[in-house]
């Protein structure tokens, strides 16, 4: 069955980055009764040349609440500074917390980490993949804005061979790279190790 992605609402949307113009969206059909929504906030024209994108998994600990056992909120701000820089671009906010697992598995899963567990460990010993999201929400809302071609901002391979199979060209792979410190280092190394993150 083929989905796409229901445009609800369209509103401008100021920040401390800039104007945006915030797009809410559904994936449809809805799967399990349970609706997949995310929001893309677009910067100015992101049709006249490639435009740079970040898909980015909420995160409740990091972007709002600034914790430092991962980069999310680095990336967040680094994205959109990047965004703002260039005067153009669009970031896509799924609420997929946790790798997709849930606010309490993710506390849970801290509370095993801090026993000694990595990431990855954590999230299975509680039963669940290393990371369960799936990133067709993203691809579809890209081609419902009209965009076909994108510099996607990740060092998560998973999230070009997502959109390159929903067919969205990723012309270029931009870094999201932020300085560790102690907190994330651990975390950081196990992205690499065991999901296959791209650092240089």
């Amino acid at each position: 069955m083929s989905t796409s992605a229901k445009q609800l609402a369209s509103a401008d949307f100021p920040t401390r980055w800039g104007k945006f113009r915030i797009y809410g969206f559904r994936l449809e059909p809805v799967a399990n009764g349970k609706p997949e929504e995310a929001v893309a906030l677009v910067m100015d024209d992101v049709h006249a040349s490639p435009p740079l994108v970040r898909i980015h998994s909420q995160c409740l600990t990091g972007d709002v609440f600034g914790s430092l056992r991962c980069d999310c909120r680095q990336q967040l701000e680094m994205a959109l500074t990047m965004i703002a820089g260039e005067g153009a671009g669009i970031l896509l906010y799924e609420q997929q917390e946790g790798r997709g697992i849930g606010l309490m598995p993710k506390l849970q899963a801290y509370e095993l980490q801090d026993s000694g567990l990595d990431t990855v460990e954590a999230n299975e010993k509680l039963g669940f993949k290393a990371d369960h999201r799936e990133f067709a929400l993203p691809a579809e809302m890209l081609k419902a804005l009209g965009v076909q071609r994108v510099r996607l901002m990740s060092n998560n391979p998973e999230k070009v061979a997502a959109l390159e199979r929903a067919g969205i060209q990723v012309v270029e792979r931009v870094p999201c790279e932020v300085q560790p410190s102690a907190h994330t280092e651990q975390y950081l190394r196990t992205k690499k190790e065991k999901m296959g993150h791209l650092f240089k």
